[in-house]
């Protein structure tokens, strides 16, 4: 890696590709986050209730969750909420 006076563009260049490798760059660049968020980047949704799931808790908790399936009304996505 050239480190004299005139290697400026060979190190932008290199930094600009190797970023890609991070996996949070990437994420953030192209927005992935926000393209497989059924919420689309919002904080809070509408929707309709299907039905009332029981969720089991993971180990050593033995509870039920109460959570309901629920068809969003923006994009008519399901998802279970707790």
């Amino acid at each position: 890696m050239g480190m004299g006076e005139f290697a400026a563009r060979k190190l932008i260049k290199n930094r600009k590709k190797f970023r890609w490798s991070k996996e949070s760059y990437a994420r953030r660049v192209l927005q992935l986050k926000k393209k497989h968020d059924p919420l689309e980047g919002a904080p809070q949704a509408r929707g309709i209730v299907l039905e009332k799931v029981g969720i089991e808790a993971k180990q050593p908790n033995s509870a039920i969750r109460k959570c309901v399936r629920v068809q969003l009304i923006k994009n008519g996505k399901q998802v279970t909420a707790f």
